[in-house]
């Protein structure tokens, strides 16, 4: 039988499995990898690079990728810049695939009245997660009435893939690094997730505060809110 495409046939994108992205990689960058596939819309492609083994976390929609995106995500690996706007072209084009409902139906709310959630957003995905990190930021909502005993500074909603910024901390007294700071902290949760020991679910994992303390001005960070914030 001949392999020849008919004219009248369709043209597939083609689905390739865990192993051939694996094998992929591995040949392109020249060592072994371990592979894992994720559904996380926030955090598309992590990296965790260790002496003996480079750890990949990629979302299971690059195994529609074409060879091109493929190479794209070897070079990305290779911290090569040109890699960032072939892959960053390869999510728009599917992003119908990976945003939920909730996302589009959250409605976002970055320019505050003393800070821009999303310039400080884009400086902390950049200088931290390589602009990888793909989560939605907005303020949240002000609430009226009574003063609870604890006050949220921020969360992340993995259903709808949202960090949410409390907006008592839009003002000209809160230094721009402690914002960044909290918005880093949610990044975190966002490409982290949860890990679950003896039954036991924990978002604050060993793994967790080690990245927590790569924020270069983690030290400053914890001792404002300390001197400043009545948690």
């Amino acid at each position: 039988m001949s392999d020849a495409i008919h004219p009248s046939q369709l043209c597939l994108p083609f689905l390739r499995d865990q192993n051939y992205l694996k094998s992929s990689l591995k040949k392109l960058l020249g060592k072994d990898i371990g592979l894992i596939l994720t559904d996380n819309r926030t955090s598309m492609l992590s990296i965790k690079r260790d002496r003996e083994i480079l750890s990949l976390r990629i979302h299971r929609v690059f195994l529609e990728a074409e060879e091109s995106v493929i190479q794209a995500v070897a070079d990305f690996i290779k911290n090569r810049k040109s890699a960032r706007p072939v892959l960053q072209a390869f999510i728009r084009r599917n992003c119908s695939s990976v945003t939920s409902r909730a996302a589009r139906r959250t409605q976002l709310r970055t320019e505050g009245v003393c800070h821009c959630l999303e310039t400080l957003f884009n400086n902390v995905n950049a200088e931290y997660f390589d602009g990888g990190v793909t989560a939605s930021i907005t303020w949240g909502r002000k609430v009226s009435g009574r003063r609870t005993r604890r006050v949220t500074l921020g969360s992340y909603c993995r259903d709808s893939s949202t960090i949410r910024i409390n907006p008592l901390l839009d003002r000209k007294s809160v230094p721009k690094f402690f914002l960044e700071f909290i918005i880093y902290h949610e990044m975190l949760h966002a490409v982290l997730g949860t890990v679950v020991t003896n039954g036991r679910r924990s978002v604050h994992f060993r793994e967790f505060r080690l990245r927590e303390k790569q924020f270069a001005a983690y030290e400053q960070a914890i001792t404002w809110e300390k001197d400043h914030l009545v948690r």
